[in-house]
């Protein structure tokens, strides 16, 4: 069985990479390379146009192009913004994210045995 942080390690290591190339720009256009804020605002960007993308993948949004493709590419490209701010907040998501779903497991793990019956039962 493969080791489910060597391909978060992966990713990170490429969204950093490309992180670093955007840097280069920004110093050169900007003379200074995006805030924490300035990073945050463009992740925002990014997940309200999920939000149309979804509506366009439900028929209810016109857009040009590909939903789904569009999708991918907006999904894949929020999972870049948090390596960048998780990099740029110096948190470890390997670890975090691993605590963070064994947390979420156990929670669900204990309401479905604390409700394994086919209803409330009648007082």
């Amino acid at each position: 069985m493969s080791d489910p942080t060597a391909s978060l390690g992966t990713a990170r290591d490429q969204a950093l990479a490309v992180r670093s190339l955007y840097e280069v720009l920004e110093e050169r256009f900007n003379g200074k390379t995006w805030s924490l804020h300035e990073l945050m605002i463009g992740f925002s960007n990014d997940v309200g146009r999920i939000g149309r993308l979804l509506l366009a993948h439900d028929g209810t949004w016109d857009i040009e192009g590909d939903p789904r493709d569009e999708l991918a590419h907006k999904l894949a490209e929020s999972m870049w913004w948090t390596f960048v701010l998780a990099d740029k907040l110096d948190i470890d998501l390997d670890e975090a994210y691993a605590r963070t779903m064994a947390g979420i497991r156990t929670g669900l793990e204990a309401t479905i045995a604390r409700t394994d019956s086919a209803g409330p039962q009648p007082g």
